[in-house]
């Protein structure tokens, strides 16, 4: 098992079980304490758990992977313009790639009157929006299918997807820092986002104020990888220049 894949079942295990302890652990994943004490330090600097003596806890609010529908209610406002602004770079007879992201989703019912557009997806509640603009391809690239994302995944799903020149690829995250670049709260997200960076020619993020400063538990980007960004004003000034030296478009609406 994979650090990111052993510290997402170690921070699913904590939620569900509601504390645990580094000998609890360590026997569970077969690593020394020394490794167990590393993981729960690295997810408990993400604020993902609280570390106690000997263990481990859910945060008060805990932030396990949202639903869709809990965070397709927060900032609403600020994720509406945001999808509006990132539609305006989208033109007749692309292909996109929108991922599961419930602010990628905003962007949706304002590019369905494009013609010829090719959107691809890993969304299921995407590619449902998509349904009522039949002018608009839709492909998805299968895989498993994760409830609280309403999206799937599968990497050798990801094989049909190369044939595709890819224009513009928007993605959200959990939180962005200076230090990892983009981060999700599960793993099997970024295994999944990671390839399809690789295949965009434009790579665009879109995310709220909320999320800059924060660390997920598994990269999917770095910084250098993104040409731009799209939040709203809630992004603290100092990243938002920070990233801007970087050579990054960031547009704050």
């Amino acid at each position: 098992m994979f650090l990111e894949e052993r510290r997402q079942e170690i921070l699913k295990f904590v939620v569900q079980q509601g504390r645990a302890s580094v000998t609890e652990l360590s026997e569970r994943f077969n690593v020394s304490d020394v490794t167990i004490r590393a993981d729960l330090q690295a997810l408990a600097d993400s604020a993902l758990i609280v570390r106690t003596y000997g263990g481990a806890i859910p945060p008060v609010n805990s932030i396990y992977e949202l639903s869709l529908n809990r965070r397709r209610q927060q900032q609403q406002v600020e994720k509406q313009r945001i999808g509006e602004v990132a539609s305006h770079l989208i033109a007749d007879g692309e292909a996109i790639f929108l991922d599961s992201s419930s602010t990628a989703l905003t962007i949706t019912p304002y590019i369905k009157q494009l013609r010829d557009l090719t959107v691809v997806t890993n969304s299921l509640v995407i590619a449902q929006e998509m349904l009522s603009a039949p002018n608009i391809a839709v492909v998805m690239p299968g895989g498993t299918l994760h409830p609280d994302t309403v999206s799937l995944s599968d990497p050798l799903g990801l094989e049909l997807l190369k044939r595709y020149n890819i224009a513009w690829g928007f993605f959200g995250a959990y939180g962005l820092s200076l230090s990892v670049g983009l981060t999700d709260v599960t793993a099997t997200e970024a295994v999944v986002k990671r390839p399809l960076v690789a295949m965009c020619r434009q790579v665009v993020v879109v995310l709220d104020g909320t999320k800059w400063g924060r660390e997920g538990v598994a990269s999917y980007a770095a910084l250098s990888d993104v040409n731009v960004i799209i939040t709203d004003v809630g992004a603290p000034p100092d990243m938002v220049e920070a990233v801007q030296a970087l050579g990054i478009l960031v547009s704050v609406v």
